[in-house]
């Protein structure tokens, strides 16, 4: 099998960066749509205009509702056709994000994505997460390529509640732990092949940028002000991780995750959280040390990330709920089965308990 690796055409980061944007976009097309939420065309609408004015170019506004259903890309991507647009700006967070990559795959347009929030790694990503109005995950969407062009201005994002940050800690967390179980497995990437070694380090390198600058990012975000170390953990939960997890691969962390939305105690809890609690999960069906799963479980509580099912918004422990997540995690098409061992259900469920039981202990 061959080696394959995804990644964006051009990344850029920094501070105040969008008011740049209409200089790394004009040449991209013609007519662009500008996709974002009606709170964030308050907020960032005359700065997107102000920098696309400066170069004489051309755009509509559209409103995006918060959930990315087929009902939603499909609504967007006939407002696209009918003004004649032939590259797309979502600005945004994840839901947004994966409905903006959806509408310039179907305009087959060029795509650009300025995130607001960190709080998952989507925007490198070449694939859309489709939901239904209950927030089960009902079909991906692949790109024919990742995004042209992600802009991600560190001023803008440390301003966003502090919460949706550690939830993009969080799922980067992940990145590095399941790309090792898929490259031990043999597993194919999104690429529908091995993991190059360039993926691999990317990766590791995610997994030491977090542990290393997480909390000094953190302190940024609540202080609203952007740092090195900021700018750092963006770059893991952004970047690195988003090219992670599409060129190295997906294990039990996100196929847990997926699990509890089967769970309606655990629905207020944000993607990042659950692959959060999910990676601990998988640290258990791993057999990891007691020092490296310990590592894991001491930054996940002092970074905040849920590590029992409590955090999670779980108080009434049902045990046919976990058995649900078990199940849903352990299906066919679920990335568990990437794991370099066999799987069963009940593996799973005694690994929810297991990493709800070691967590709740820690933080005695």
């Amino acid at each position: 099998m061959a080696n394959a690796i995804k990644c964006p055409c051009q990344y850029i980061q920094g501070s105040g960066e969008l008011k740049n944007l209409g200089k790394y976009v004009k040449k991209m097309g013609t007519k662009f749509l500008i996709l974002l939420s009606a709170n964030s065309k308050k907020r960032f609408g005359d700065t997107l205009t102000a920098s696309l004015d400066e170069f004489e170019l051309q755009y509509v506004f559209e409103e995006c509702g918060p959930q990315c259903s087929l009902a939603e890309i499909e609504r967007v991507t006939a407002v696209g056709k009918e003004a004649g647009c032939d590259a797309v700006i979502t600005l945004g967070g994840g839901k947004v994000i994966d409905t903006g990559k959806a509408v310039a795959t179907y305009l087959n347009a060029v795509s650009v994505i300025v995130p607001t929030i960190a709080s998952n790694d989507s925007p490198c990503s070449g694939l859309s997460v489709v939901y239904n109005e209950e927030g089960v995950v009902v079909k991906v969407i692949y790109s024919k390529h990742n995004p042209d062009l992600v802009l991600v201005d560190t001023g803008i994002i440390a301003q966003a509640p502090v919460r949706y940050f550690v939830a993009g800690i969080g799922d980067a967390l992940a990145t590095y732990y399941e790309a090792r179980a898929c490259k031990a497995s043999g597993a194919r990437n999104m690429c529908r092949a091995n993991a190059t070694n360039t993926a691999m380090a990317m990766a590791k390198l995610c997994n030491d940028l977090l542990l290393t600058y997480g909390l000094d990012a953190k302190k940024a975000v609540e202080a609203k002000e952007p740092n090195e170390a900021l700018e750092n953990v963006l770059e893991a939960s952004i970047l690195l991780s988003g090219v992670g997890f599409e060129s190295g691969g997906l294990a039990a962390a996100h196929a847990i995750n997926d699990g509890f939305a089967y769970v309606e105690q655990a629905h207020g809890a944000m993607h990042g959280e659950k692959v959060a609690f999910g990676l601990l999960a998988q640290l258990v069906l791993e057999k990891v040390s007691d020092e490296e799963f310990d590592r894991i479980l001491d930054f996940s509580i002092a970074m905040g990330l849920p590590v029992c099912f409590a955090d999670l918004g779980i108080t009434d422990v049902k045990e046919a709920e976990l058995r649900k997540v078990a199940e849903a995690a352990c299906v066919k098409t679920q990335s568990t089965k990437n794991l370099p061992f066999e799987v069963t259900e009940e593996d799973v469920y005694q690994a929810l308990l297991m990493a709800d039981k070691r967590g709740t202990a820690r933080k005695l």
